[in-house]
Order: structure tokens, then C-alpha cells, then sequence
């Protein structure tokens, strides 16, 4: 495949996850006033599950190999499950934007994960819309937090999160070279949820009384954000490095304001705009490359070598 068609493909599956991940957000505030954190994890895991297992036999996708079992393996652990509970869990401690402030570390953890354990290169691009993207993102949680709203207990958590969260991107990448993205999608969902079963007599419990709208956020979350969003990508994250797709995550807070502005209501102040265009600017010079030089270089007169690479 073209090289350029194939980055093309890559942001466009970029693109798709971080607006099904930011509208997560607004359907975890309606589901997570019936469920409790363990409930809803498994909730929206069981309902991922089911919705990726039916893709697979359609498309008569079969085990994964062996060797993408591993990184299937602990980023099913680590992401699916242990990241989704924590971070129900502890946006129920603290308040919207210090969830946000303290998660949003997720990315630089995976840049910094990434260069040890899979030899990821940090360009200066990188590095620096990381950086622009990180000061959007503090001031969006700024913007957004309340006065005491937070507990030492909720801020533990959300780091828990971040780190379980950068732990299983950079668990997956590796299971992408051996197995589809569909595959180590899959399978890691359904470990999330076996990993989540503990709390299933807390999910038939909630269920029985909770309203219908928030049992369709739960399953929304499943399919959508989870099933469809997590394939979309694994497919963006075997064509390029997990930093560079950790930076991407960062247009997921703009992305909440701007949701959060249009569905529920709530109109974001002037500092929390800027944050979220700071956001979006950083991801822009993330992703960007540098461009090449226009001018060639300049040689001194007579004959020119013959070379393999020249037109005929």
C-alpha cells in the first residue's frame, strides 16, 4: 500500500478513537450515577465483548498467534480492566478536572515507556507538541476544578490510571506485529472483563434498578467507545509509534469541552477554551513532520557519477 495512503488511513483511525473516547466521558456521567465503578467497567466490558465477538466470526477471525498472546495478555490486564475501574473509581473522589489534570500524565509516560522498551524515537516536533498539549491540558483541569473538591485517595487513583493505562499501549504494540488489530482488540476486552467478573453480583444488583438511559450509556460505552474506538486504535497504533499515538490523546480533553458545551449544557469559560485549543495545537505540531528542503544542494561543475538509483 502507498506509504501516504497508509498514514492517511492511520490519522483517520486516530481521529475516529479520540472522539469516541471523548464522548465516553459525557455517557460515563449519566451511567455512573446508577453504576458503581466495578459494575460499570464490566457492564461496558461484557457489552464490548459481545459486539467485537460477533465482528470476529463474521469476519471468521480466528486465535491470535502465539507470540501476540503476551502483550494481549497485559494490556488486557492492565488497560481493559484495571484502568477502568480505577479511573470510575476515582473520578467519583475527585473532581472532573483534576481527573483530567492527573490522567493527561498518561501520555508522556507512554513517550518515555515507549523510548526504553520498544526504542520509539522522540523528535524534537514531538517532544515539543507534548508539551504544549500537556500545559492545554493542566489548563483545562484548572478550569474545571472545584475548590476541595479532591481527596488523596481520588488523585492515587487517577494516577493508577495513567500508568496502567501507558503500561497497556505499550504492552500492545508489540502483539500488533504477530496479530491483527481486530484479534488483540478482542481478546483483550474479554480479558478486561474476566478480570472485572468479581464484580458481576454488583452489576445484576444495579442493573435491576437502574434507569434505561443509563444502562444504554453502559452499553453505548461498550460499543462504541470500547469496541470501536480500541480496534480503530490498534489499527493506528500498528502503523506508527506509541508515543506519537499517546500525543494524539491529548485532543480528547478539547474534544470533552466542546461535547460537554453542544450535549449537556455546560458552556466552558474563556480559560478553559484556550486549554483546549493549547490541546489541539500541540497535537497539530505532534503529528506534523518537517518539511523538506526545497533547494538542492549545490555541486561543483563536471561529469556526474552514473548511479543505480538514477532515472533511466
Amino acid at each position: 500500500m502507498n506509504p501516504r495512503r497508509t498514514e492517511l488511513l492511520a490519522a483517520g483511525a486516530a481521529t475516529v478513537t479520540v472522539i469516541l473516547w471523548a464522548s465516553a466521558f459525557v455517557s460515563i456521567r449519566s451511567a455512573g450515577a446508577a453504576y458503581s465503578p466495578g459494575a460499570l467497567a464490566l457492564g461496558r466490558l461484557l457489552s464490548g465483548a459481545l459486539a467485537l465477538g460477533a465482528i470476529c466470526l463474521i469476519r471468521r477471525e480466528g486465535l491470535p498467534p502465539r507470540a501476540a498472546w503476551r502483550g494481549i495478555a497485559v494490556s488486557g490486564v492492565l488497560w481493559f480492566g484495571l484502568y477502568m475501574v480505577v479511573l470510575n473509581w476515582g473520578e467519583q473522589q475527585v473532581d472532573a478536572g483534576t481527573a483530567a489534570l492527573v490522567v493527561n500524565i498518561g501520555p508522556i509516560l507512554i513517550a518515555l515507556l515507549g523510548t526504553r522498551l520498544l526504542g520509539d524515537a522522540m523528535p524534537p516536533r514531538l517532544l515539543a507538541g507534548m508539551a504544549v498539549s500537556f500545559a492545554g491540558a493542566v489548563t483545562v483541569g484548572l478550569s474545571m476544578s472545584d475548590d476541595g473538591g479532591s481527596s488523596v485517595l481520588g488523585v492515587v487513583l487517577c494516577l493508577l490510571a495513567a500508568i496502567a493505562y501507558a503500561g497497556g499501549v505499550v504492552a500492545q504494540k508489540p502483539a500488533l506485529g504477530s496479530g491483527t488489530p481486530l484479534q488483540v482488540t478482542a481478546f483483550g476486552c474479554l480479558i478486561g472483563a474476566v478480570v472485572c467478573l468479581p464484580f458481576a453480583g454488583q452489576l445484576v444488583s444495579e442493573a435491576a434498578d437502574a434507569p434505561a438511559s443509563a444502562t444504554l450509556n453502559m452499553v453505548y460505552l461498550g460499543v462504541f467507545p470500547t469496541a470501536l474506538a480500541f480496534t480503530t486504535w490498534a489499527y493506528a497504533l500498528a502503523r506508527t509509534t506509541a508515543s506519537r499515538m499517546g500525543a494524539t490523546t491529548y485532543a480528547v480533553p478539547a474534544l470533552v469541552v466542546l461535547m460537554s458545551w453542544l450535549f449537556l449544557g455546560e458552556i466552558p469559560g474563556l480559560f478553559t477554551l484556550a486549554g483546549g485549543v493549547l490541546c489541539l495545537a500541540g497535537v497539530a505540531v505532534s503529528r506534523s513532520r518537517p518539511r523538506r528542503s526545497a533547494t538542492a544542494p549545490v555541486t561543483a561543475p563536471g561529469p556526474r557519477p552514473e548511479k543505480a538509483s538514477d532515472p533511466a
